[in-house]
């Protein structure tokens, strides 16, 4: 695989300090963009070439461009955070390099290597350093890689064109107003994914599924879906978007990554996190009816989700057909908050970074 070098092509004309510090008082998640995005272009027969950053702008695409079609398209997610010096850091890049790989291989796409990944979010993050907020908050500059197939045809194969993206968008505080719990519906009729399929990869299809299982959760009252495993329709698997966690005293538990499971990489880092702190965590199948009576028994005390996003969110309610039960008392548990405020520290630069995760720019 080769690594192309990143041609710098800077924007004449970025948004003045005035206006980037407006977006900055506010910015939401997903609102606003930075100056920047780096592309880089893949050719059967050539490789990996012409990685360019440019200015943000739009992308031109044929109305028979593949994956407007077929859908090879795979993403990942990623943050940058000012540090008490005001360094900028990134975290895990390199996790997110391997996870785009394995994505890329589950649609039948080329494989980018780490090193250009890694120097993709690097460069953008470098120009559009400005964008990353203060130190002191939970604020950060959410990173989006990701490539989607440009060959133009309605051939169904896989494509012999692709185009890699990296943009940036400001991210505020994903409760500013205090961490709240949010409340479960338990989806018994809808599934994200069957063994053997896309469940493992990063790809907008798995997203795409989920969206009417998550207006029946809203229907039911419910902030988001909890999925069961399509087999027997019993094993906790994940949410939508965050993989979940459940907390016995001392011990935590995570679903057991069965291929349709997104390996996510806040869930990763939480498995060590929890060690540093003295938990037993583990990787186990966790069914719904044990869910509900080990919170009855009261040998459940906490649940919580993580993902990029929130990092950690607590769970409150949780309701499924005909049952409906609260973790503890509805309210953030300590290990719960513990690990969350761990993460936070390391990925904010207030704590030591004994794994080595913070990838530092300078």
């Amino acid at each position: 695989m080769t690594t192309p070098t990143i041609e710098l092509k800077p924007s004449s004309s970025p948004l003045s300090d005035q206006e980037r510090d407006a977006i900055l008082a506010g910015p939401g998640f997903g609102r606003h963009f930075t100056d920047h995005m780096v592309t880089v272009k893949w050719t059967e027969g050539r490789g990996w070439h012409d990685g360019q950053l440019v200015p943000y702008g739009p992308l031109s695409l044929d109305p028979a461009t593949n994956v407007l079609h077929y859908a090879q398209e795979i993403f990942e997610g990623l943050k940058a955070y000012r540090r008490p010096d005001g360094s900028v850091a990134t975290f895990r890049p390199d996790a997110n390099a391997r996870r785009f790989q394995a994505s890329a291989r589950r649609l039948a796409m080329p494989e980018l290597p780490v090193e250009t990944f890694v120097e993709a979010c690097d460069v953008l993050v470098q120009h559009d350093k400005a964008w990353v907020p203060a130190h002191g908050g939970e604020e950060s500059l959410y990173l989006r890689p990701f490539m989607i197939a440009t060959e133009v045809g309605l051939g169904v194969k896989p494509a012999s064109e692709y185009l890699f993206v990296v943009i940036a968008s400001p991210a505020g505080a994903y409760f500013p107003g205090g961490v709240k719990p949010v409340s479960i519906w338990a989806s018994q009729d809808r599934v994200r994914a069957v063994p053997g399929g896309m469940g493992d990869a990063k790809t907008g299809g798995n997203y795409a599924a989920s969206l009417l299982a998550q207006a029946e959760a809203a229907a039911q009252g419910c902030d988001q879906v909890c999925y069961l495993d399509a087999v027997e329709h019993k094993w906790v698997e994940e949410l939508g978007g965050m993989n979940l966690y459940f907390v016995y005293g001392d011990r935590i538990v995570t679903p057991a990554l069965t291929g349709s499971i997104l390996e996510g990489i806040t869930r990763d880092s939480l498995l060590e996190v929890a060690r540093d702190l003295g938990y037993e965590s583990v990787e186990e199948r966790v069914s719904i009816d044990q869910w509900r009576e080990d919170t009855a028994n009261g040998t459940l005390t906490e649940v919580f989700a993580c993902g990029t996003a929130a990092v950690i969110t607590p769970v409150g309610t949780v309701k499924t057909d005909g049952a409906e039960w609260t973790q503890g008392n509805g309210e953030p548990g300590p290990a719960t908050m513990r690990l969350r405020d761990a993460l936070l520290d390391i990925q904010r630069g207030k704590a030591e970074d004994k794994h080595g995760w913070m990838h530092v720019l300078g």
